[in-house]
């Protein structure tokens, strides 16, 4: 057996991807397995599908009926946190009701020693910090007060940073995490679709 691997599937492709997956693997058998949507092939190759935001399923082994719970919460956010780049936005659906995109300059690292490298790193750390504030002001007043559920990605630490802010205490931090480079628009757009998306293990015989 090979070892598994991730995809992420839009959920308008889902019905077509486990089709081809039979064809692929001589036929499939769907079952419902801890929460999620399996796939078990004729040669011995399998698929667990897994609903976005963290959602366990529970109906028939049907994609059809796996689908009509995959829809994103009534309102929902994303929080995209680097060092010297931020993105959050809140959703309705798939729709931005309000974004903030920002870059700060945090300077890269120095091979200078003594003084000057801890003068340096002072001063990055200073400029992150910064930067980090800049991300949590938005996100406080772009997600609001209330227990939004929010999926978040970039850099873990920037993240946790932001995040630690007391306006942010009732954001529900849910799944997926996404792994994403300095936020841009382009950036975000994706973000929300692969947000949004069915997360698939495939494990081929």
């Amino acid at each position: 057996m090979s070892g598994a691997s991730q995809v992420r599937v839009p959920p308008a492709r889902l019905a077509r991807w486990v089709q081809n997956f039979g064809e692929r693997h001589d036929g499939a058998t769907l079952g419902v397995v801890a929460g999620h949507l399996t796939g078990v092939a004729g040669d011995g190759s399998t698929f667990a599908a897994s609903l976005p935001f963290d959602a366990s399923y529970d109906g028939p082994a049907e994609v059809g009926a796996f689908l009509a719970r995959a829809e994103p919460p009534g309102e929902w956010g994303v929080l995209l946190v680097r060092k010297g780049g931020f993105a959050v936005a809140r959703l309705r659906g798939l729709t931005l009701a309000d974004h903030k995109i920002g870059q700060r300059h945090v300077q890269g690292r120095t091979k200078a020693g003594g003084q000057s490298q801890q003068r340096f790193a002072r001063r990055r750390d200073n400029q992150a910090r910064q930067a980090y504030e800049a991300a949590a002001e938005h996100a406080a007043r772009i997600l609001g007060p209330g227990a939004l559920p929010v999926v978040t990605g970039g850099d873990h630490t920037a993240v946790d940073d932001v995040l630690a802010d007391p306006r942010l205490r009732r954001v529900t931090v849910v799944g997926p995490w996404l792994a994403v480079p300095d936020p841009r628009r382009a950036v975000l757009d994706a973000a929300v679709l692969d947000a949004a998306a069915i997360g698939v293990e495939v494990v081929n015989a």
